[in-house]
């Protein structure tokens, strides 16, 4: 048999200045924003903002919150989507935007983390429908996904369960 060296392909759109996204992203890169400024990061001084589209146009933000235990805190991304699916749990989830900030003001390149990546699938999977992903990259340009599936290509789903 022997072994195969074999290699995953990631697409994404690459947005090199805010005047370019589109009015809807610019909203929740706004809202974004203003939630990150209310993140409880005395810890890590690492503050995050998401921002969730709903079908129907309904935007959700959420921050991170962090606790002296590290282990209990949540991120943005969490912290967003759970809000918005406690409060409309019948509303598809078509987009995410996640921003940071650095003291200075500038964007700051960040990504989910591995546990947001599976959470944010576990709704794409469910709702049967990609979620959109928007993030700031290097030197403030956006990264565009198409679905979470892209972020995380070994997704641990239900057909894993015996």
């Amino acid at each position: 048999m022997g072994s195969r060296e074999k290699n995953i392909k990631i697409s994404y759109i690459e947005i090199s200045v805010i005047e370019d996204l589109r009015d809807i992203d610019k909203r929740l890169l706004d809202l974004a924003l203003r939630a990150a400024e209310k993140a409880y990061a005395p810890y890590s001084d690492f503050k995050v903002g998401a921002a969730v589209l709903l079908e129907g146009g309904l935007i959700v933000s959420g921050s991170n919150q962090e606790n002296v235990s590290y282990p209990l805190g949540l991120c943005a991304e969490r912290v967003a989507v759970f809000a918005a699916a406690s409060e409309y749990p019948d509303r598809i989830i078509e987009k995410i935007i996640i921003v940071s900030k650095y003291k200075n003001g500038q964007l700051k390149p960040v990504t989910p983390c591995g546990s947001c990546r599976q959470v944010l699938y576990e709704y794409e999977y469910r709702q049967k429908k990609p979620i959109n992903v928007l993030m700031t990259g290097p030197e403030a340009t956006f990264l565009e996904f198409e679905n979470i599936a892209s972020l995380l290509p070994f997704v641990f789903s239900k057909e894993h369960i015996p």
